[in-house]
């Protein structure tokens, strides 16, 4: 029998492959990190300097070792969670390396080292099931998404009395200032958008019901005009998107892919306009969008908060309104708010490595609350564990990109990340058995 044949040796091959891709994908953030520094260099918020190359190198290669985790690891949705934060340490590292900020740079960035560590340990790792002590027959799950899919629409028609503006993305922030939600519609929105329709269109996925989960796509395009966030129109196209990688390839390859065929595409734009093809307004909405905003900014982040709390007192948590009522806080203004006033970059929300870690309890102590919330990650794990990878990807493709802008606690209430993780819970594994799901589909388990 032939060697690629033999199951060891196919998986000896897959690990291979991944490591080439990782490779790339590596040098691919450091290069568009150049980018990032050249095209926004105004903002003051990102450099670069030929002579600190081979610092910034030296800062990265180390760094660069901890991606074979990413290879060793089972998928999970803490690996789908883990390998974006993996990014956005990665880009902190280089970024520091540059930085014109003052603060005790090689401490922040063996923090951030120690903190990615903390944090992939249990997340990657801790997966073993929970035992199913309450499942939805087929028939409730029906009516579980039929629910879903009218509670989204009545909560999209509240919204529309509140607001309801047709606008580009460059006119957003001239009128979302002005918007104001009661607390329970904002919580219905964001556990709506953020989880529930996922959730569902997910589920039409695996069943092959296009008609409902085109459905569930067009509820989800309802909610930009309402809210006025990047966030609502992207996600019917990034749920579209993660549903074909995953069509395609396996799990661990799809996780990576999702980061580096955007972030390559933006590169190529850029090297154009270098090189004189294209002219910088052609490429700025989509550069900005996906190389700075979605891929770079999480990295500047930790960079504006490093410094801010170098110099300021630590929140100890009570930037989370609950224990705000419990508690004196060194500020007033929520913390995004406290952050814009300092940087002037509009509202500054960042990850749990930067709010529930730098902010909350400093750097020395930053890799304790990672840990902490690599804990919380895992019971995710445990909860969806027996799941088909392809489900967990898709019901869980916006969360891992909230948590880069967002602290855990409130990805966990205010976007129904919790509310999904119980959803994978009682969902039925018998709705994956290969007549009904991925081999039907077409899916590959690896």
């Amino acid at each position: 029998m032939r060697d690629s044949a033999n199951p060891a040796s196919m998986q000896s091959q897959a690990r291979l492959g991944l490591i080439l891709l990782l490779c790339f994908y590596i040098v691919g953030c450091c290069l568009s990190l150049i980018y990032v520094a050249n095209v926004y260099v105004q903002y003051e918020i990102a450099w670069f300097d030929e002579a600190r190359l081979f610092s910034a190198a030296l800062a990265v290669g180390p760094f660069a070792v901890v991606s074979l985790l990413f290879v060793f690891g089972r998928f999970s949705f803490g690996y789908f969670a883990g390998f974006y934060f993996y990014t956005m340490i990665l880009g902190y590292l280089w970024l520091a390396a540059f930085s014109q900020f003052h603060y005790d740079h090689a401490s922040a960035s063996t923090s951030a080292f120690v903190s990615a560590l903390a944090f992939l340990a249990p997340a990657l790792f801790i997966t073993s099931p929970i035992r199913q002590r309450f499942v939805l027959s087929a028939r409730a799950l029906d009516h579980l998404l039929s629910g879903i899919l009218i509670l989204a629409a009545t909560i999209i028609a509240v919204g529309t009395l509140y607001n309801f503006r047709l606008v580009s993305l460059n006119d957003i922030y001239s009128f979302r200032g002005a918007l104001e939600f009661p607390a329970w519609l904002s919580y219905a929105i964001g556990a709506t958008s953020g989880a529930l329709l996922p959730f569902a269109f997910a589920c039409f996925v695996a069943h092959g019901n296009k008609w409902r989960a085109t459905f569930v796509l067009l509820l989800l395009l309802l909610i930009y005009p309402i809210t006025l966030t990047k966030l609502a129109l992207f996600a019917p196209f990034w749920l579209v998107y993660v549903a074909l990688l995953s069509r395609f390839f396996g799990a661990r390859t799809t996780v990576v892919l999702s980061l580096f065929l955007p972030l390559s595409a933006g590169i190529v734009l850029a090297q154009l306009v270098k090189s004189g093809v294209l002219q910088h307004t052609q490429i700025i909405n989509y550069f900005g969008a996906i190389n700075f905003r979605m891929i770079a900014f999480p990295s500047i982040a930790l960079d504006l908060y490093n410094h801010f709390f170098s110099t300021h007192t630590s929140t100890h948590f009570c930037q989370i309104s609950f224990l705000k009522s419990f508690m004196d806080c060194p500020y007033t203004d929520p913390l995004a708010i406290v952050m814009a006033k300092a940087y002037q970059l509009g509202n500054l929300n960042a990850s749990l490595f930067a709010t529930e870690g730098i902010a909350s309890v400093g750097p020395v102590l930053a890799p304790l609350a990672a840990f902490v919330c690599g804990l919380v990650i895992a019971v995710a794990n445990r909860l969806s564990a027996g799941l088909s990878p392809r489900f967990v990807l898709i019901s869980g493709a916006l969360i891992p990109n909230i948590l880069l802008n967002v602290p855990l606690s409130i990805t966990l209430l205010t976007y129904g990340a919790g509310v999904l993780f119980l959803l994978w819970y009682v969902t039925p594994r018998t709705m994956f058995e290969p007549k009904t799901s991925e081999l039907a589909l077409g899916w590959k388990p690896s």
